[in-house]
């Protein structure tokens, strides 16, 4: 992204920003100790979120509603390919639907997964609640 006359640069100054919400995105090799930080109960869901609607933000904002932070699992492209969707799917890179998750206001960390299910990421990051 880049912004003209913003605060700090001189008009005609583009510099890239980088959006804050991208450091929502976690790997999982640091996302216990990301989650230990996060405000308590910590509330966790998952899915693929492929083509995001009305109803993912929806059920998104009602988890956070649930506890203090919403962890949100994100099956990889990979993981989301074996899940027995249409052969084209998901439509959207996993980095992209990590983005879009990211900028939700109702979602604190974001972290993608590789497996079929969240159970091993669940008893690595041991939520107060999984909300599906």
């Amino acid at each position: 992204m880049y912004v003209a006359g913003a605060a700090g640069c001189r008009a005609g100054d583009n510099r890239r920003m980088r959006p804050p919400f991208q450091d929502k995105i976690c790997r999982r090799a640091e996302a216990a100790q990301r989650v230990a930080a996060l405000a308590h109960p910590v509330v966790f869901t998952n899915g693929v979120f492929d083509i995001l609607h009305r109803g993912h933000v929806t059920y998104l904002a009602a988890a956070r509603a649930l506890g203090g932070s919403l962890v949100v699992g994100l099956n990889s492209d990979a993981s989301a390919r074996g899940l027995g969707k249409a052969p084209d799917r998901p439509l959207n890179r996993e980095i992209d639907r990590a983005w879009v998750l990211a900028a939700l206001e109702s979602v604190d960390l974001v972290v993608p997964f590789d497996e079929p299910t969240p159970v091993a990421l669940l008893k690595e990051l041991r939520p107060a609640l999984y909300v599906k």
